[in-house]
């Protein structure tokens, strides 16, 4: 399993699959799946690649979930190796979408591999939902996908998403839900003047501090005993034609709510506008709601995820629910149970992303233990 599941990786690593190009890397793993008895459709939506592939047509159907696509490299004088030219130094495998997550679509394919070289007659049936597009908009991606399955009366009924979720040891933590994402691009309206006459002009940004002071003080609530409180950043302000000597007279402010099931994003507007109105700002939101918060309550799943961690890797997973979005958002509302276990986290989007060869192979050991607790 070593040499098979690393190599899988660099091939996979090698294709320069920036969001939305998949680049063939759904094609090396359709050939990977094919000789096993997996029935692969090939999903486009606009400009993204998708793929589903599956064997059986029994219950319960597990889903291993991820993408293809990476963030850009950033500056690649800054790596200390190509970051599409995979290499291993001292034990850790480098490149883009070491950690984010190639390396779990590789051990995916080869945990399936030796599953079914020891369990050909398993029960249930065994999907993949890979998709080029979970980095950037996600508009086409799995959402698509759950649209297309909905469709065709396909229910998943487990799903691993593979996301790097360990934080110090592979198989430390386990997501188990994730907080929904909420932005708001706020334009506040003035009027442009010279800096010296400000009462021919309206300073929008002076119209807005005080609002914007009170929206970053606000408790929206105090989380509960699944989530941690809601937040609330502003990402980007934007304002001003750079010269020094001109009151802008428009002012575009991002803001992003990651918010727990204790406040609904209804709820988060509503207030929002409360103290936007409150303060005289006049002003256009555009609100994008990138996802609800969800949680794995049943405990089949997570079950079987644990044993898996504790038989292969000796430590006991801990569930959270910390973090940014997932595709998993996605698959969670149709009743679906959804964990996330992966590599580690502490190298993705980062120049030099990495993750241990050693864990390459462990984690396609779990994902393997993952289906004979589930279908045997």
């Amino acid at each position: 399993m070593t040499d098979r599941t690393l190599e899988l990786a660099k091939e996979l690593i090698a294709r320069p699959s920036q969001t939305p190009r998949d680049e063939g890397c759904q094609e090396i793993m359709i050939k990977r799946l094919a000789p096993l008895g997996f029935k692969a459709e090939r999903l486009p939506f606009g400009d993204v690649e998708n793929l589903w592939a599956v064997r059986g047509n029994a219950k319960p159907l597990v889903v291993f979930a991820g993408h293809t696509d990476v963030v850009p490299p950033g500056p690649r004088e800054a790596w200390k190796s190509d970051p599409y030219k995979p290499e291993v130094r001292d034990g850790q495998l480098y490149g883009r979408g070491a950690a984010d997550m190639k390396s779990s679509l590789a051990a995916f394919v080869t945990g399936i591999e030796d599953f079914l070289a020891k369990h050909p007659q398993h029960n249930g049936a065994i999907g993949l939902l890979i998709t080029s597009d979970e980095e950037g908009p996600a508009v086409h991606g799995t959402v698509k996908v759950m649209e297309w399955l909905g469709k065709q009366g396909i229910k998943i009924d487990h799903c691993i998403v593979g996301e790097p979720s360990c934080v110090k040891t592979l198989g430390d933590t386990i997501k188990i839900g994730r907080r929904g994402s909420l932005t708001g691009r706020l334009f506040v309206h003035g009027k442009q003047g010279h800096v010296a006459y400000p009462q021919l002009a309206d300073n929008p940004i002076h119209k807005l501090a005080p609002a914007l002071a009170e929206l970053a003080a606000t408790e929206w609530d105090q989380g509960n005993a699944d989530f941690p409180p809601t937040s609330f950043q502003v990402s980007n302000i934007h304002g001003g034609t750079g010269a020094e000597n001109v009151i802008p007279g428009r002012l575009e402010v991002v803001f992003n709510f990651r918010f727990s099931t204790a406040v609904t994003d209804a709820e988060l507007r509503h207030r929002v506008e409360e103290i936007l109105k409150r303060h005289g700002v006049e002003h256009q939101t555009q609100w994008i709601l990138s996802g609800h918060p969800f949680l794995t309550r049943g405990t089949a799943l997570i079950e079987s995820v644990r044993r898996a961690v504790k038989e292969e890797l000796g430590i006991d997973a801990e569930p959270s629910t910390s973090g940014g979005t997932s595709d998993g958002r996605f698959i969670a509302p149709t009743g679906t149970e959804v964990v996330e276990i992966g590599p580690l986290n502490r190298t993705i989007h980062q120049i030099d992303e990495c993750i241990a060869v050693e864990d390459l192979v462990r984690l396609a050991r779990v994902y393997r233990r993952i289906l004979e607790n589930l279908l045997l």
